[in-house]
């Protein structure tokens, strides 16, 4: 097949607009770096899946080693790994969107739209009271006693059996029951009997960019490779993407590449109680705050946990200490505090083309931060905890920008037609071109994203 399009990334957004275009009769060719699994191969434990499924073992790490990141390396991409949390932005949000890149359409109404095309093909199901585990139940108990208001998570899933004793931590290593929404057993799977090739196994690492034609040189399950086509679509992330684009050397003609980059920074806040919680059962994730309060001090807060090598590497302390709070592991409750961070970082490569990631957490994140820990330590004590523990590992989730969208060619590096500034055959419209960290889970805003400019390059 000679493409019109190739697609580099499957994720959330590589994988909705290779679905659009491909069933709208345009010949696409996917790449993707990582493997293809299945409900049947996701391996079967917590180091198999960490080292399988994410880049570089699981972990990626901040100049100053204080902030860790993770990103998806499978066909499916970081969809096959997260929770599948689908959420709106707010007014708020898109209005700093606007204030910050001057592009119009980013509004509630004019993204409508959208956000309905993509949840329509979806399923999307709350997740009911009669499903929260004890780790749950404590974070409503405590947001009761205090008057903080909280919300259901909304999440794509189909068949996930909770009723009947499944548990979904098992999820963070793939879904074995293609209940979770992912691109793999969603838009991919609909686009594939259509027409979609999907090459795995393909590492891009530069772009050449012609006039009529876009060039993507390689390596193929170990071989050096290039392909082309009139048209490409970066939905690498915000690694993937500005990391291409910076080892292109393209950062001359765009000077806002590798800026700009946002995270979400994310601490755990564990709590250890005298009876089980066992926060690993059931439900994985279930509430949210939904505190207006919070909303404009710059945090959220939802129930989470990990299994324990992911634990382990969380909690405080060495020894004795250490191990005598892994053998609590039924006993210990968590949430997270996610910082809507302000202080951006950047990106860069090295001459061998190894990412560099600068990033700190900023006076006014450091706040945010400080007072998210301040409510959780108070949840857990109105709710009885013994004791409560706040990991010193800071966690990067949700990677955006570093591409970041706007109308000045000097300030952003993707228009509102979701071309590269300079290059119109070349689009991105994933994470990578977020001009400021909303506070809100960005999955569902990223596919309404790539709807829209799946609309745009068609009518083209």
């Amino acid at each position: 097949m000679t493409p019109d399009v190739i697609i580099v990334g499957s994720g959330t957004s590589g994988g909705v607009i290779a679905c659009y275009l491909t069933l709208a009769g345009a010949r696409c060719l996917l790449l993707e770096a990582g493997h293809h699994y299945t409900a049947e191969t996701f391996p079967e434990n917590e180091m198999d899946y960490s080292a399988r499924l994410f880049w570089n073992g699981g972990l990626e790490l901040n100049t100053d080693a204080d902030l860790a990141f993770l990103r998806g390396l499978c066909l499916g991409g970081g969809s096959v790994v997260n929770q599948c949390l689908l959420d709106h932005f707010d007014d708020l949000a898109w209005a700093d969107w606007a204030a910050a890149s001057g592009v119009p359409f980013f509004t509630a109404e004019a993204m409508a739209p959208h956000y309905r095309a993509i949840e329509d093909r979806l399923s999307i199901q709350e997740i009911p009271p009669r499903q929260h585990n004890r780790n749950a139940r404590i974070m409503v108990e405590g947001f009761a006693k205090l008057g903080h208001r909280w919300a259901a998570l909304h999440r794509g899933q189909s068949d996930c059996r909770i009723d009947e004793g499944n548990d979904c931590m098992a999820c963070l290593g793939g879904c074995h029951r293609d209940s979770k929404q992912s691109t793999l057993v969603t838009f991919l799977s609909w686009a594939r009997p259509a027409g979609l090739e999907i090459w795995t196994g393909f590492r891009a690492e530069r772009l050449e960019v012609s006039r009529d034609r876009v060039r993507v040189l390689g390596v193929h399950d170990g071989q050096q490779c290039e392909v082309s086509a009139p048209r490409a679509v970066l939905a690498g992330g915000a690694f993937g993407t500005t990391g291409l684009l910076l080892r292109s050397g393209l950062q001359s003609r765009l000077p806002a590449l590798g800026r700009g980059f946002f995270c979400h920074p994310q601490h755990m806040v564990f709590a250890l109680f005298d009876e089980p919680v066992d926060a690993h059962k059931g439900a994985f994730q279930a509430i949210k705050s939904d505190d207006p309060a919070f909303r404009r001090q710059g945090f959220k807060l939802e129930n989470v946990f990990a299994g324990p090598i992911g634990l382990a590497m969380l909690l405080p302390g060495f020894g004795p200490r250490h191990r005598a709070l892994m053998e609590r592991y039924r006993y210990l409750a968590c949430m997270e505090v996610a910082v809507r961070d302000v202080t951006p970082g950047t990106l860069r490569v090295t001459r061998a083309g190894g990412l560099v990631i600068r990033k700190r957490l900023g006076t006014e994140d450091q706040r945010r931060l400080q007072a998210g820990i301040e409510v959780i330590r108070e949840i857990f004590r109105v709710a009885g905890a013994r004791e409560v523990i706040v990991s010193p590992v800071g966690l990067g989730f949700h990677l955006m920008g570093g591409c970041a969208i706007g109308s000045d060619p000097t300030r952003a590096v993707v228009n509102d037609r979701f071309q590269v500034h300079g290059f119109p055959h070349l689009f991105a419209a994933d994470s990578s071109i977020f001009p400021a960290a909303p506070g809100i889970n960005p999955a569902l805003t990223i596919m309404a994203l790539s709807h829209r400019a799946s609309v745009g390059m068609l009518a083209s």
